[in-house]
């Protein structure tokens, strides 16, 4: 007979939960009041971040120029922008930088920062942020590179003085290939700001400006090159002539000519004068040649003095007038400003003529002559029909 099973073991007994512990009125009170205290503090940076954000600062339409130094903090950089009147409150925007990010990424160097922009615009701009917006930028042919800064100003693309810098910057020329000739305070890059349409950020750095507008005239000069390879020559083997000088001239083409049909007939006049050999001396007489000095150097030229935009025969006649092609033989010491695809092709194929000389003769159109006395006589005529007459002879 088999045994009895043995009885199974009772489980052990369950441990007796302990009473949890209840805090005390006070403790919970506490705990309530910090609890309200955090979140005052988040909703505090929340009112910063959104609310002042996107409170604008006074605008009395004014544009700021600023050098921005490498490694400022949070507070130095509010101070800054305090100190042009960027914004609204320093305490304010120092605080905003920091609890979006700090200053880490802000791009040292030229900025161009108007009135009236959010922190939030502040930090776009002084980051270079890809988001800020572009504007359409348009160069007409013959301006000058102090017209194009102007205009990159007014646009809000770079700062009027900081681009002049930048193209006159001898490490960045040579960086594009610039030509020059080593005449002091003459040289920039005048005459390599292709003339076009562009589409820039607002606050661009004028260094990045400049390498686009340079790098449009290379590409468009390679194209005229290879188009007008004859004339190339000739102008080489001729008058020594290379990319530069035919620059030169194109660009007083530029601004002498009104009409398009006209200029590979004044391209030739000024070609005939350096190529005759009877025509002595070897001056083109342009006005816009001398005129250009009173924006590159009008503390060196004194006829400048008070200059307002109007030529005058004095600018023409000064003896210190090194752009002046009244009183120096051959071309100017550099482009007086950024020619077109048409003013540089009407150098590489001018008309064919023996003309020397030209004049106004209203209505955008020039009279020309080949010998002095009929442009005397050119010359008599448009005087006695208006006497402020522009000349040219």
């Amino acid at each position: 007979m088999a045994g009895a099973q043995a009885p199974a073991p009772s489980p052990p007994p369950s441990p007796r939960k302990k009473p949890r512990a209840r805090l005390s009125r006070r403790a919970r009170s506490a705990l309530f009041a910090l609890a309200g205290a955090a979140g005052a503090v988040v909703a505090s940076l929340l009112v910063l971040v959104v609310g002042y954000g996107h409170l604008h600062a006074p605008d009395e339409g004014a544009v700021v120029e600023v050098d921005w130094p490498a490694g400022l903090d949070s507070d130095q950089a509010a101070a800054l922008l305090a100190r042009h009147g960027l914004v609204r409150s320093e305490g304010a925007t120092a605080m905003f930088f920091r609890t979006t990010g700090g200053t880490a990424a802000f791009v040292p160097g030229p900025h161009l920062l108007a009135q009236g922009l959010d922190p939030w615009d502040l930090r776009r701009l002084l980051e270079r942020s890809p988001k800020r917006p572009t504007v359409r930028v348009t160069i007409p042919e013959g301006f000058h590179r102090f017209d194009i800064a102007t205009r990159l100003e007014k646009l809000r693309v770079a700062g009027k003085g900081a681009f002049l810098r930048a193209s006159a910057d001898p490490r960045l020329l040579d960086e594009l290939g610039i030509e020059r000739k080593g005449a002091l305070g003459v040289e920039s890059a005048e005459g390599y700001l292709f003339p076009a349409t562009y589409e820039f950020p607002i606050d661009a750095d004028p260094r990045d400006v400049l390498r686009r507008l340079v790098t449009e005239a290379d590409r468009r000069w390679a194209t005229l090159a290879v188009r007008h390879a004859a004339g190339v020559a000739s102008l080489r083997s001729t008058l020594g002539f290379g990319r530069r000088e035919i620059l030169i001239l194109a660009s007083i083409v530029e601004k002498e000519a009104v009409q398009a049909d006209e200029r590979p007939l004044i391209a030739s006049v000024f070609l005939n004068r350096l190529l005759d050999p009877g025509f002595r001396p070897k001056r083109l007489q342009s006005d816009p040649t001398a005129a250009y000095a009173c924006f590159s150097e009008p503390d060196v030229v004194p006829a400048c003095a008070g200059f307002s935009g109007k030529i005058t025969p004095a600018i023409n006649r000064d003896s210190k007038n090194r752009y002046s092609t009244y009183v120096n033989d051959g071309l100017p010491p550099g482009p007086i400003a950024n020619p077109g695809a048409p003013s540089i092709e009407a150098v590489l194929s001018p008309a064919a003529t023996k003309y020397l000389y030209f004049v106004a003769k209203g209505g955008g159109r020039h009279t020309f002559s080949e010998a002095l006395a009929e442009h005397n006589e050119a010359v008599r005529k448009l005087r006695a029909a208006t006497p402020s007459a522009e000349r040219h002879e």
